[in-house]
């Protein structure tokens, strides 16, 4: 079967890879990890996001965790961060949410979150995947009146949509918003939010019919979001992706502010409140070179971290910081939430436009992003980890790594969820780096295809 888990759960396409078994499995083995200490019935928050699998997913993983004892909440569909509050609010054991993020409909995913609202570490999951794959036998199968039930929670989200609110100060009246909920888990939360707090809210994609999560819209694709923002001639827009981990946002002319321009302009503002922690913003290894040029100027420092919201949050807690994330969206403000959270994130980026009177365009102005590309090359799954161990691909890197030594970087990994290795080039020649990035990628196809 190979590993299960990936850099965020466990993710294929729903019904071929993330098959109703293994949901099973993993709701099963998954509730006997996170709860075999617990002397009285656990309960586990289940939710998910708006891709019509989910039902048959949550219908699995549901039976799997009332099979081994312990009781499965429902939340319905509300986005992932929801689920790592509601499940410290509620006082439950544990939350699994059901989804593929940013993925197309055809995929799903299921990832789990501990009694605290924090993902899993490496070791729990692990275990889980060691107990589906070789020692099934130590679950227990109770019978009679010890069999797990199916419970419903129905203020879910409106006991999200409320600890949203109180994440803010600021009311934004005379504030114009553009939202592109992706079709996703924001479609409902995101604007009552926002409403709530005075803004006036300009909405796309906010009718999700099962299929049509992430289709042509949301983080990954912005071009309806910057079209919205200069007809409404809104103030600032943001989009969401499919489960609302992420949030990237759109300057008042239609300009692109990534997960990257977010850290600094959040960082900046914290620190001159004197909230940031340790006067640190952590990124990963993708984070662009402008972050850190903006870091220097202002006496911050900037923390690299493996690609992966869960490592940012690991190193943040390992350390002391609160804010982190990553270009894609990933927001981490560690003081309200144990995620990124794509909605907190824009009500947090409203409120320093409100407070400090400028533009969203005046406020990016505190990064310059440096040019980088990145090209994915798609390979075989099974041999995408082993490109370093081709000559010609690890020949063609160092003279890379040699060229841009000196005005940018280099830098190849491989997709968690995808089959993919993903080519980033940064440098001062755009058109260079494009070339370049291009040519590495193809030869990574050939070779690995």
């Amino acid at each position: 079967m190979g590993r299960l888990f990936g850099t965020d759960g466990v993710r294929g396409i729903a019904n071929t890879e993330l098959t109703c078994e293994l949901a099973f499995q993993l709701g099963r083995a998954g509730a006997y990890v996170l709860t075999k200490e617990a002397n009285y019935t656990p309960r586990i928050l289940v939710a998910m996001d708006t891709r019509i699998s989910g039902d048959m997913l949550d219908s699995a993983l549901t039976a799997g965790i009332c099979s081994v004892g312990a009781q499965a909440v429902s939340a319905g569909i509300i986005p992932t961060p929801a689920v790592a509050y509601l499940v410290r609010k509620y006082g439950l054991d544990a939350g699994v949410m059901i989804s593929a993020s940013h993925n197309p409909v055809e995929y799903n995913g299921i990832k789990f979150f501990n009694h605290e609202g924090y993902k899993l570490s490496d070791a729990l999951e692990e275990e889980i995947e060691n107990i589906i794959l070789n020692q099934k036998n130590i679950l227990p199968t109770p019978t009679g009146n010890h069999v797990g039930a199916k419970s419903f929670i129905t203020s879910a989200l409106d006991d999200y949509v409320s600890f949203l609110s109180k994440s803010t100060d600021q009311h934004f009246k005379h504030l114009t918003v553009a939202l592109d909920c992706a079709n996703g888990a924001a479609y409902s939360a995101a604007p009552m939010v926002l409403q709530k707090l005075g803004a006036k809210v300009k909405i796309i994609h906010n009718d999700p019919d099962g299929t049509n999560i992430n289709k042509a819209c949301g983080s990954t694709h912005m071009e309806d979001l910057t079209t919205l923002v200069k007809e409404t001639r809104a103030d600032i827009g943001f989009a969401f992706d499919g489960d609302a981990d992420r949030c990237l946002a759109v300057d008042e002319n239609g300009n692109l502010m990534d997960g990257d321009k977010i850290l600094a302009i959040c960082g900046l503002d914290m620190d001159t409140s004197g909230t940031l922690k340790n006067h640190t913003i952590v990124g990963t290894v993708m984070s662009n070179l402008g972050l850190n040029i903006m870091a220097q100027k202002h006496n911050l420092r900037v923390a690299q971290t493996d690609v992966g919201d869960r490592y940012v949050l690991e190193h943040m807690m390992a350390h002391g910081h609160n804010l982190g994330g990553e270009q894609s969206g990933h927001i981490i403000f560690s003081d309200y939430n144990t995620t990124g959270d794509g909605i907190l994130t824009a009500i947090q980026m409203l409120s320093i436009l409100k407070r400090s009177g400028k533009k969203a365009s005046e406020l990016a102005e505190v990064m310059e992003v440096m040019p980088q590309v990145l090209v994915n090359a798609r390979v075989d799954n099974a041999k995408k980890n082993l490109y370093m161990e081709v000559p010609e691909i690890q020949d063609a890197i160092t003279q890379l790594e040699n060229t841009f030594a000196q005005e940018g970087r280099v830098l190849i990994r491989t997709s968690g969820t995808e089959p993919l290795v993903r080519v980033m080039i940064e440098g001062k020649n755009e058109e260079k780096i494009q070339q370049e990035a291009k040519k590495l990628a193809l030869l990574i196809e050939e070779k690995l295809g």
